[in-house]
């Protein structure tokens, strides 16, 4: 096999331009040199790729077959060109990056989509989870990195950077007696169980001596549509429209909440790829704008 791949080019770019001399004058190229590309390009396959018999460069049955194997092969070369340069100047080839289930979709597939366009030949892996489970994926090196809620002290072995912010509000199901309250006091949250959140061994403030439990968010979003108590939820989780029943938002006067904080975290002392950085800085922007 003899061919290369500029005679591919030249042939191609014949069968574009609708002759040799439109494809000369394209390329920069001598007519006869691309003739002769051509010429030496049929010899080594043992074809005719073009109908001579014919004015115009019209391809053969056979040229017709090797024109999909060249634009092929010449689409190959140029990912295996792009992939060498992209390791060359530092971009990591792959990249595993674990999610809280309760971060917003939204900004997550801008994230993604963006992440696409600047790295396209990024091998990436997505994991998704609760708050602890991302952390144990990045602890059992099955991530390079996460982006979670943060619950309180990091682990040992970690290393940390904020993102964000997310508002949190009580919630309760649609039609239940709190719902129907302009306002709510902490008496009147306490005469019903309250759902809390427990993660990285931290939960939430009791306000109520009826408690349930869960390291979901979603979980706890679920059964407070199926009327199972109340619960302090990061809005964009209570406003999925997936639930049994839409989640109503109250109103605590005296039950002043703080922002949820996200974070990035990855194996302390390991230093992250380009692609890894780009992706913790490009979500904080989107949080920004998201909040």
């Amino acid at each position: 096999m003899q061919w290369n791949l500029e005679q591919l080019r030249q042939f191609v770019a014949t069968v574009e331009h609708g002759s040799i001399s439109a494809a000369a004058r394209r390329l920069g190229k001598a007519q006869s040199a691309v003739s002769t590309a051509i010429g030496l390009l049929e010899a080594d396959l043992g074809v005719a790729l073009f109908d001579r018999a014919k004015h115009r460069a019209t391809l053969s049955d056979a040229g017709r077959v090797l024109l999909l194997e060249a634009r092929e092969v010449l689409r190959q070369a140029q990912a295996l060109d792009q992939r060498a340069r992209s390791l060359a100047a530092g971009d990591e080839p792959r990249l595993a990056l674990a999610l809280d289930e309760a971060l917003p979709y939204t900004a997550i597939r801008a994230l993604l989509r963006e992440l696409s366009g600047r790295f396209p030949d990024l091998e990436l892996t997505l994991l998704n989870g609760t708050a602890t489970e991302v952390a144990d994926y990045v602890g059992q090196a099955r991530a390079d990195a996460a982006f979670q809620f943060d619950r309180g002290p990091l682990r040992d072995g970690f290393d940390q950077r904020r993102i964000g912010t997310l508002a949190q509000g009580i919630f309760v199901a649609s039609g239940h007696p709190l719902a129907e309250k302009p306002a709510v006091r902490r008496e009147d949250l306490a005469r019903y169980r309250q759902l809390v959140m427990r993660a990285e061994d931290v939960e939430e403030i009791i306000y109520s001596p009826k408690v349930w439990r869960s390291d979901s968010f979603y979980t706890i979003a679920e059964m407070v549509a199926d009327d199972l108590g109340w619960a302090t939820l990061p809005i964009n989780v209570a406003a999925y429209d997936g639930y049994p029943k839409p989640l109503r938002q109250v109103c605590c006067p005296s039950l002043a909440l703080p922002l949820f904080s996200i974070r990035m975290i990855w194996p302390q002392g390991r230093e992250l790829g380009a692609a890894a950085r780009w992706a913790g800085q490009r979500f904080a922007e989107l949080m920004r704008a998201w909040a």
